[in-house]
């Protein structure tokens, strides 16, 4: 039986011309929606979102892209910019009753809901991110050999053809990398909840390449406009992240800070899948935001 969010019930909702979304939703109260990330799909939400269920209505979609979402083939270099992600993630929350709702993402998801918090900040109550930095930064700060540990924006960043063929000759070894070396604790990702991973990510290998494709393109544009706008998130943002800044030199407060002025900034020594690995602290840290 494939791995899902106990009491959760699964559902597809259209959210664009000719998308739907796969989205796992349980609880009631105040909306909220938690965007996952790579190489992931929503299971990844399993623990924090059954405990936000007590007293929030949770919404857990996988991405356009991902998991069981559909995957449309990107044909203007558009369909996975995280503007049209974001604007997914709106639809989606509408669609299912609410015009403001608070949100978190991680890694993708984060970029995502950081677009979402830009371009409709009158729907986006607060905002968390996990271990991400906004893409404009990230790829201000990625560079010389401490970039080895990115090569995987750089491959995806390629144009259509390489970067597809070359996963696809090694799909699980691939994906199933970074499930291993970003991992403080791999018993976090049991059997089952890796091979769903590892399924969702083969057979969605063309939109993933997109969706990282978009982000050293379209969504660099987006992010420069907006600080030469001087364009902020509005809303309380709590962002927290293992300490890249005393590894590849920056400072990564004084980074989101530059976004979020409202900022609860937290250096965690969890690893990469944090709402895996340390849930009950994700936990309380959205729960502390929430009550901000």
């Amino acid at each position: 039986m494939a791995p899902k969010i106990t009491g959760f019930a699964r559902r597809r909702v259209a959210v664009a011309e000719g998308v739907e979304l796969n989205v796992a939703v349980g609880g009631s109260g105040s909306p909220v929606v938690l965007l996952h990330g790579f190489p992931q799909t929503h299971l990844m939400w399993r623990h924090v979102a059954a405990d936000l269920a007590a007293d929030h209505t949770v919404i857990c979609p996988d991405l356009r892209g991902y998991g069981d979402s559909d995957k449309p083939a990107d044909t203007d270099g558009q369909t996975y910019s995280k503007r049209t992600m974001a604007a997914d993630v709106v639809a989606l929350a509408r669609a299912l009753g609410h015009d403001r709702f608070a949100l978190a993402g991680h890694d993708r998801g984060a970029l995502v809901a950081v677009r979402a918090g830009l371009d409709h900040p009158g729907a986006v109550t607060h905002l968390a991110s996990l271990d991400v930095l906004p893409t404009l930064d990230m790829w201000d700060v990625m560079r010389g050999a401490s970039a080895a540990v990115g090569f995987h924006l750089y491959l995806m960043a390629q144009p259509p053809g390489l970067p597809e063929t070359m996963i696809s000759g090694s799909a699980d070894a691939f994906f199933g990398h970074f499930l291993d070396i970003w991992a403080v604790d791999p018993d976090a990702i049991p059997a089952d909840v890796r091979a769903a991973y590892l399924k969702a990510s083969r057979e969605a290998i063309p939109s993933i390449v997109a969706d990282y494709r978009a982000s050293a393109a379209v969504d660099v544009e987006h992010d420069r406009a907006d600080r030469q706008a001087g364009n902020r998130l509005r809303m309380p943002v709590t962002v927290l992240q293992q300490d890249w800044g005393a590894a590849l030199g920056f400072d990564a407060a004084a980074r989101w800070r530059a976004w979020a002025p409202d900022l609860e900034h937290n250096s965690v020594p969890y690893g990469h899948f944090m709402a895996e690995e340390a849930p009950a602290e994700v936990i309380k840290a959205l729960r502390d935001l929430l009550a901000r």
